[in-house]
């Protein structure tokens, strides 16, 4: 819901208001957590989610439509590290306290803990935070465009998941993806003819507007990637707790939280292409490390995680910053819907393809006699076949995690071609 809606909510925050589309973000996602918090079962939990999704997808895009609309571009790297750097500090508190939570009480208390972060922001917004929209903007908002971007995106997410789940449902799960495919081509089609497109193609003819978004596809592929990932072998294979993968995470924020201001700040003064080369090629070799799967914790989970962090830290702030400067700034609701929803799609096509690909993997390397055992499901240590498992899922692990791996060098080469000097430019020189 947040990555198929994200685009209308970006549109919708330039066209009503984005302070408007902010503070209703908020509440609908407060309800939404209260829904989740009281759920009597899976399916009401499910439901709250997608309604914690709804209210995302007002929230998420106007943030950095809020910021854009506040600061000059000439120093609004600095104000979207700051930005990056608060995201990067409370998510990097999220996994410890969560793991905390969960071990002490439940797990409904972690949507508890929405309704004061909730009250917070509310109280924020409407003391300190003026209101901005594109006054030129008129007609009714795209309804089409944004069904047709939910559905495809759903097709696309639904097909790949089944077919992580099991070879059986691969005929269903090709069918989804094919259909999803279809269902995409003919959202770009609706687009590309809309009145009030909630995704204008224009914006696609700016060379670092279209890399930028490239680079956050693979690059947030990579990261949701190690999330997705690191734990199944921390709490599986090495045996530490929900706290402890917690713990083990906190750097990752808390780095980037430090350290985004001041890439930021690097950017408005030197360009992009320092940080962005630099921090993709750092995050690649970080997830190299994690592929290789030593052993011993420092130099097998430890060091690749600090260097991701810092990776992360150099190109955030930076990446944004470029996707934002290279739209006008009445469009600067939709470029945030679309790098957000780059971002976002990114780790649900992340997921999946990467839990698809483990799964394979594992199933392939598992004796016969256990072969309906699932990647992340091994056996208590002193079980038989415990050794045979844990050697099944250490390949999934590492193949999943080079794949990851893959990505963040790709991101790193399309880093290098998007900042590279225009012709133009090295001619003026």
């Amino acid at each position: 819901m947040l990555g198929g809606l994200i685009l209308i909510g970006g549109a919708a925050g330039d066209r009503f208001g984005r302070r408007r589309l902010f503070l209703a973000g908020i509440v609908v996602f407060l309800a939404a957590s209260i829904l989740c918090a009281l759920a009597p079962g899976g399916t009401a939990l499910i439901v709250g989610r997608a309604v914690q999704g709804v209210g995302a997808a007002l929230l998420v895009p106007q943030s950095l439509a809020i910021i854009a609309a506040a600061f000059p571009r000439e120093v609004r790297g600095r104000a979207i590290g700051l930005w990056a750097g608060a995201s990067a500090i409370t998510t990097a508190l999220g996994p410890p306290l969560g793991g905390v939570l969960i071990d002490w009480f439940d797990w409904r208390s972690i949507f508890w803990l929405n309704l004061p972060l909730a009250a917070v922001a509310i109280w924020a917004t409407v003391v300190h935070v003026p209101e901005s929209r594109d006054e030129s903007a008129s007609g009714d908002l795209d309804w089409k465009g944004a069904i047709l971007a939910v559905a495809g995106f759903a097709l696309l997410t639904v097909g790949l998941t089944l077919l992580a789940e099991s070879p059986d449902s691969r005929g269903v799960s090709l069918s989804m993806l094919l259909a999803g495919v279809l269902t995409l081509l003919a959202f770009v089609r609706v687009e590309s003819g809309a009145a009030s497109p909630i995704l204008p193609l224009a914006l696609f003819d700016d060379r670092l507007f279209t890399g930028a978004n490239l680079v956050t596809l693979f690059l947030y592929g990579a990261l949701t990637g190690v999330l997705f990932l690191l734990p199944f072998e921390l709490i599986e294979r090495r045996g530490l707790s929900a706290t402890e993968v917690g713990l083990t995470l906190v750097p990752l924020g808390l780095i980037i939280g430090t350290l985004s201001r001041y890439a930021g700040d690097w950017a408005d003064r030197h360009g992009p292409r320092g940080p962005l080369v630099s921090g993709a090629f750092v995050v690649g070799i970080a997830t190299l490390g994690l592929a290789l799967n030593a052993d011993a914790y420092v130099p097998g989970v430890l060091l690749p995680v600090v260097l991701l962090s810092i990776g992360m830290a150099a190109i955030v702030a930076p990446l944004t910053t470029a996707v934002m400067n290279a739209a006008p700034d009445e469009r600067s609701g939709a470029a945030s819907g679309v790098n957000n929803a780059a971002s976002r799609v990114a780790g649900l096509f992340a997921v999946a393809i990467l839990g698809a690909l483990a799964s394979a993997v594992f199933r392939t390397r598992t004796p016969a006699q256990d072969g309906t055992r699932r990647f992340g499901a091994l056996p208590e240590p002193g079980d038989p076949l415990r050794a045979a498992l844990e050697a099944a899922f250490v390949d999934a692990y590492s193949a999943a995690m080079m794949t990851v791996s893959a990505w963040a060098f790709v991101a790193t080469a399309l880093a290098y071609w998007i900042t590279r000097p225009s012709r133009s430019s090295v001619a003026h020189s």
